[in-house]
């Protein structure tokens, strides 16, 4: 059953990929109407979580945040299927890394590398990376799909450009065996997930609402020693945007505990205030703000 609806699917999701870009918007306009006003996509959590995080904002801003968000989201989702065909002079035409420096300096740290991002832009297009002169062989962490086709599909679009997918389960183990076996890496994670009910060892202010925050990428840093970059993406307008690598620290283990998750917090939260609209509100970033705090958490 699994492999009869990927190959129902897939053919639909080729032809997208194959469209000119002002056809391709185009056909995400029809969407964004398919999306927003006839099925509702998480329009209830869109809306609370906008007024959690802009208790300031007036009923029309809210109305007007949240339509820009849904023609971003729609945009973001088939730009993630335009990489299936898209050639690397086109990617590197949407997606520019505006200071090459950036890349030749996680280039000469000789370690392995960190890169946090957030639900924030294009985090699908960060993949290249690759094209920009990266040195360090290139990981994306993410979460497998259960449908094993379209994971695999997923895989092999972040993968494009060389990139290989790691399995959150399998990424200490994974980094584990690249540094026993001399081979420095470049690790992109979204960093702004809830963390398991278990992982509610951290509570701060997101957005101005207390939750507890995921520092798993904190802890990976300090245990294998890899310094920490911020991936700063702005969208400049419809279907281009422009990155920055931003240093969090080149030292992790001499870092207070918290600094890099509060730092990361602290670049995401500034973008998102600037653009509300691009950042990915059918998240359930707030789920968890009413449940009991552990007594063994820190809270800041």
């Amino acid at each position: 059953m699994q492999g009869f609806v990927f190959w129902l699917v897939y053919p639909l999701l080729w032809l997208i990929s194959i469209l000119p870009f002002w056809l391709f918007y185009f056909f995400s306009d029809l969407i964004y109407i398919l999306v927003y006003y006839i099925i509702g996509y998480r329009k209830k959590t869109v809306e609370k979580n906008l007024k959690l995080a802009f208790p300031e904002k007036s009923e029309s801003e809210l109305i007007s945040i949240k339509k820009k968000f849904y023609h971003h989201m729609c945009d973001m989702f088939l730009e993630m299927i335009k990489t299936l065909t898209i050639s690397e002079g086109e990617l590197k035409k949407h997606f520019v890394f505006i200071n090459p420096k950036d890349i030749e300096t996680v280039n000469n740290l000789g370690k392995g590398v960190l890169v946090m991002c957030g639900h924030y832009a294009s985090y699908e297009w960060m993949i290249s990376m690759e094209l920009y002169g990266l040195k360090l062989k290139g990981h994306g962490i993410y979460k497998r799909i259960r449908n094993k086709y379209f994971d695999k599909l997923v895989k092999d679009i972040r993968g494009k450009f060389k990139t290989e997918m790691i399995e959150s389960h399998r990424v200490v183990s994974t980094i584990a065996r690249h540094q026993k076996n001399g081979l420095n890496g470049i690790y992109g994670m979204i960093a702004d997930q809830t963390p398991k009910r278990a992982n509610y060892k951290f509570w701060t202010d997101f957005m101005g609402v207390k939750v507890p925050f995921f520092t798993g990428s904190e802890k990976l840093a300090k245990d294998f020693d890899m310094p920490v970059y911020y991936l700063e993406v702005e969208k400049v307008k419809r279907g281009f945007y422009e990155a920055r690598l931003k240093k969090i620290t080149n030292n992790p283990q001499s870092e207070p505990d918290f600094f890099i998750t509060t730092s990361f917090r602290d670049r995401l939260e500034a973008q998102i205030k600037a653009h509300p609209e691009y950042y990915l509100w059918t998240h359930k970033r707030f789920k968890h703000r009413n449940a009991p705090i552990p007594e063994n958490a820190v809270v800041r």
